[in-house]
């Protein structure tokens, strides 16, 4: 059964649901179902699969409905899908100019970022053990992701963000459920910094 957040009643109901009247469910149904028929372990065609599904919804994005009341929401965070079967969650985000998400993986799991709206600067790091033990980053490169722009994040790899172009408005695909993965198994990593170099906490 496919697990629409905002038409749901369980206890990961969002703030979506307030605007069920107002929402069309086209485009996430066809992402959802479409990724859940396509899904399995992590393997190069699973991501090539939810890159292309997500590439659909993007691109129909200027025909729904549901995004304008959740453009006026403006809430920080807003599940839209949560499949029961396999677990994984789609979330949109809204994130103010010069939001900034300090380095982290996502410990055992993959996370895909697309933007909607706005310009999102992602960064990607490798971690170097000193001599000493010290675990510390090193940055590899920026990117900017523009609207239609998806960038995948396989586990173990680090990044960051930062919101460079005024507002955007991000989908955030992962998984599973990452804050409730993180509460159980403590397996997500984010750094901190000390004089202007990050390190492991």
């Amino acid at each position: 059964m496919l697990c629409l957040t905002p038409y749901m009643k369980h206890p990961y109901v969002s703030d979506v649901a307030k605007m069920e009247r107002h929402m069309t469910r086209t485009a996430l149904e066809t992402f959802a179902q479409n990724l859940a028929a396509d899904w399995g372990p992590l393997s190069t065609e699973v991501v090539e699969a939810a890159q292309r599904h997500m590439k659909t919804l993007l691109a129909a994005c200027d025909n729904e409905s549901w995004l304008g009341p959740l453009r006026q929401a403006g809430a920080p965070s807003t599940e839209l899908v949560r499949d029961p079967q396999h677990g994984f969650v789609l979330q949109a985000h809204i994130e103010p100019q010069g939001l900034y998400r300090s380095p982290h993986d996502h410990g055992r799991n993959w996370v895909m970022y697309a933007v909607v709206e706005g310009v999102s600067e992602m960064g990607t790091y490798g971690r170097v053990e000193d001599p000493d033990g010290t675990v510390r980053l090193v940055k590899r490169n920026t990117t900017h992701v523009h609207p239609g722009e998806i960038q995948v994040y396989l586990p173990g790899d680090i990044h960051d963000t930062r919101c460079v172009a005024g507002s955007a408005l991000l989908f955030r695909f992962t998984e599973r459920d990452l804050r409730k993965d993180d509460q159980e198994n403590h397996r997500i990593t984010r750094y901190v910094d000390r004089n202007g170099v990050w390190v492991a906490p």
